[in-house]
């Protein structure tokens, strides 16, 4: 029987092993972008939310006002930025109940890159970019790596059309390598805002349906919504 059972096994083929994998993450695409001022700030992103070749809604925000002087632009996994925005939200009412006045912008900053760092063994997979006003009434601009890394810009851009819009605004914002180097309003940043996304919607499927954005200024902070393509 045994020598039976050996003679079987030898005849079998050799199977290759199976692999399973599991990811607890996904990205859902999408574009953001934050543009800093003399005295304002502008902090924009698209509202399409998709996984693959599918589009899951038509909108999803990924722009968030935290307070009176700051808002938050976050992308990646949907899920992630939905749990972020909330805990800082409940850190701000904290805050507010303890102080009696709103979070600054730079305290803000520093806030969500101790709360990043603190998730640094299973890092919530988003990207962020913080935008609004400082102490001393300057537009500023916070980009973050999942781990809380940050740095402060006059602009940047993140997410599916990042690279496609990253060196456009290092032209038209920057004026890298040109001579004359305008006044930077904000009707010229509202401008070039719109101008990048209509652009990147026809070379990243994961941008596009609305444009939504914040303007910041010491008067407060204004929201618009731009139709951008749909297909």
């Amino acid at each position: 029987m045994f020598a039976y059972e050996q003679q079987q096994q030898s005849s079998c083929p050799v199977k290759a092993p199976v692999e399973h994998r599991f990811s607890p993450y996904t990205d859902n695409g999408g574009t953001t972008l934050a543009i800093a001022g003399d005295d304002f700030c502008v902090i924009a992103g698209d509202t399409r939310q998709s996984e693959g070749y599918s589009i899951n809604t038509r909108y999803a925000p990924k722009v968030y006002q935290l307070s009176n002087g700051a808002v938050l632009a976050t992308g990646g996994m949907y899920a992630d930025g939905v749990t972020l925005v909330k805990m800082i939200e409940q850190r701000l009412e904290w805050y507010r109940h303890a102080h009696a006045k709103e979070m600054s912008c730079g305290a803000l900053a520093q806030m969500l890159s101790t709360i990043l760092y603190h998730k640094r063994m299973f890092p919530y997979y988003v990207w962020n970019t913080l935008g609004g006003l400082d102490e001393e009434g300057k537009g500023a601009v916070y980009s973050y790596d999942p781990v809380g890394n940050y740095e402060k810009h006059k602009w940047n851009c993140s997410g599916s059309a990042g690279h496609l819009v990253q060196p456009f605004l290092d032209n038209q914002i920057g004026f890298s390598h040109q001579r004359e180097k305008p006044t930077l309003t904000m009707e010229r940043v509202v401008q070039v805002t719109k101008d990048a996304f209509t652009s990147a919607t026809e070379r990243d499927i994961y941008t596009g349906d609305y444009l939504e954005m914040f303007l910041v200024t010491k008067e407060g902070i204004q929201k618009t919504l731009t139709d951008l393509k749909k297909d």
